[in-house]
């Protein structure tokens, strides 16, 4: 009887997935640190300006680059916070957001903000904003914790959210179709100050499913049929290279087969603008930037690093420096030259190329230069003083001046050309010039053969090299005329020897939004690719690539 009792088993309990986010990578988010067996944050100031100077739009950070957790059916995420000095904020989004220069999507999920024993609770469904600089939650509440030192969970049942602490439910909401995705990505930030994360885990409900998942990017390979493989052939010294952001190349698989693909040099498309590397002076946040940097470099991919001297993404504090006298404008000058050396020095080697000075002309296709901080602060040979500033943080990185309605013959080409041969005769070392190659509009904007080939012939006799550095082309007029104009543009910058490179202002139209003169957001269909799919100019441009070998 001992014997049969001995083989006799009832199956096993099954085991809870618990996932300890503590032991995950957070090493490239803005603000998060390791804290012994914790994290500590604190706070970046983190913000978007919108063009006019007129608006902040809070930019928390997500850890994009690190780990993200895949779940199939319920789950519960709990935390506990500890040594909050002001306010500790904690995001579960859906996806990550999309974010320009001048705005940022909010994604459907989660955000709760602890303040004392207040606890903030908004929901996002992710759809489309009337004000996309300022997001609408579907769900905004506040509730009082019972016990602020207690842990905080977030529990999604189905088509429910419950919120909860001390063992008390003290929000139930029916929003737990935000995370239909099956995806979940994080975010802690504080507004003011700063606190610990002391635990901080995600379980499975009985049934479901969770693991953790790495950025899409580490999957990717270059392909043979690619862009870049066809350039090599062509000219090996080539690059053709695209604008990339972060949270499309850590989470969208199919944004990061078409970059690793196609592409062998990145523009970080506004990781490293001003506002988003300095959001207070002498605070930098270079994580996001870093984190694009080790993901390009690890599949050999050259880097050009954008922007140092722009009017526009200029954080608040670098806007408002003092120039009103002498003195002022001393201090701001240290305050600016202080930006570009530890900026420039933080990716000396990492970077191929850098445009220190970006769109210096004014906004209606003229020639004047704008008169923004570095002009009022240095005069109008600012180029030439910041040009010497990035030789003295790396003189082996080459400088462009980036421009855009410069790709054509015109007053706006000869002040370009004038304003890069008066830096360097005043000390600068301008390598060269960035035409950005907009076709916005194809009855103004085209560009044909003809005219920038007489561009380049114009630069090279100037000894200035030339990169296409943010080619896009509206389909308006069909995707037939949209190939054509995205291949002219290629092959007659492959022709010319002063042209070292061609760049492509983004990847797929899925992450392709603006904002029109009513305020409204619109998507754009400009691209390579859309939805995933190549469109008939990335065939044109292979045909275009495969005509030079």
């Amino acid at each position: 009887m001992l014997a049969v009792a001995g083989c006799t088993s009832h199956a096993p309990e099954p085991k809870e997935t618990v996932v300890d986010l503590l032991q995950q990578d957070w090493q490239h988010v803005s603000g998060v640190a390791a804290d012994g067996n914790g994290l500590r944050i604190t706070a970046t100031g983190r913000t978007i300006v919108d063009r006019d100077s007129g608006g902040r739009q809070p930019n928390p950070p997500l850890n994009l680059a690190g780990t993200h957790l895949v779940t199939e059916g319920d789950f519960t995420l709990e935390a506990l916070f500890s040594d909050v000095t002001a306010d500790a904020s904690w995001a579960v989004y859906d996806s990550p957001p999309v974010i320009a220069d001048e705005f940022r999507i909010e994604p459907a999920g989660l955000r709760l903000t602890l303040d004392g024993d207040d606890l903030g609770v908004m929901v996002f469904d992710g759809s489309p904003e009337q004000d996309v600089s300022d997001p609408e939650p579907v769900y905004d509440e506040h509730v009082t914790l019972p016990d602020p030192q207690a842990a905080i969970s977030v529990r999604r049942a189905g088509d429910t959210l419950e919120i909860a602490s001390d063992g008390k439910t003290l929000a139930s909401v029916p929003f737990g179709e935000v995370y239909e995705s099956g995806e979940l990505w994080l975010g802690l930030s504080s507004d003011d100050g700063s606190f610990r994360v002391s635990s901080l885990t995600a379980t499975a409900a009985e049934g479901a499913s969770l693991s953790t998942a790495g950025p899409a990017v580490a999957q990717a390979e270059p392909s043979a049929q690619g862009l870049q493989a066809l350039a090599d052939q062509a000219r090996p010294d080539f690059r053709i290279g695209s604008a990339v952001a972060l949270g499309p190349l850590a989470s969208d698989e199919d944004y990061a087969r078409e970059f690793v693909g196609n592409f062998g040099a990145i523009t970080p498309e506004n990781a490293m603008k001003p506002q988003f590397l300095s959001p207070q002076q002498g605070v930098y946040t270079f994580d996001e930037a870093d984190a694009i940097l080790a993901m390009v470099e690890s599949k050999g991919l050259t880097v050009h690093g954008h922007t140092i001297a722009f009017t526009e993404a200029m954080p608040a504090w670098m806007q408002e420096l003092p120039t009103g006298s002498e003195e002022d404008r001393r201090a701001s000058a240290d305050a600016l030259l202080d930006y570009v050396t530890t900026v420039v020095g933080h990716f000396k080697g990492r970077i191929a190329s850098l445009d220190v000075v970006n769109e210096p002309f004014d906004l209606d296709q003229g020639t004047s230069l704008q008169e923004n901080i570095w002009y009022q602060t240095f005069g109008p040979d600012y180029p030439a003083i910041v040009s010497q500033a990035v030789y003295d943080a790396d003189p082996d990185v080459r400088q462009f001046i980036n421009e855009n309605g410069a790709d054509v013959p015109g007053e706006r080409q000869d002040a370009l050309l004038e304003l890069a041969l008066q830096a360097n005769e005043m000390g600068g070392h301008i390598y060269g010039v960035g035409l950005q190659s907009h076709v916005y509009d194809l009855e103004t904007d085209a560009i044909s053969a003809e005219d920038l080939t007489d561009t380049l012939d114009l630069f090279e006799d100037a000894g200035l090299h030339v990169r296409i550095s943010e080619n896009d082309v509206t389909d308006d007029q069909g995707t037939d005329v949209q190939a054509e104009q995205y291949a002219t543009v290629l092959a007659t910058c492959l022709r010319s020897s002063t042209c070292v490179s061609y760049t492509t202002w983004g990847v797929d139209d899925r992450y392709d939004w603006w904002i029109d003169d009513d305020g409204a957001l619109q998507q754009g269909h400009d691209l390579l690719f859309d939805e995933g799919h190549p469109t008939p100019a990335h065939e044109a441009m292979r045909r275009a690539l495969r005509s030079f070998q």
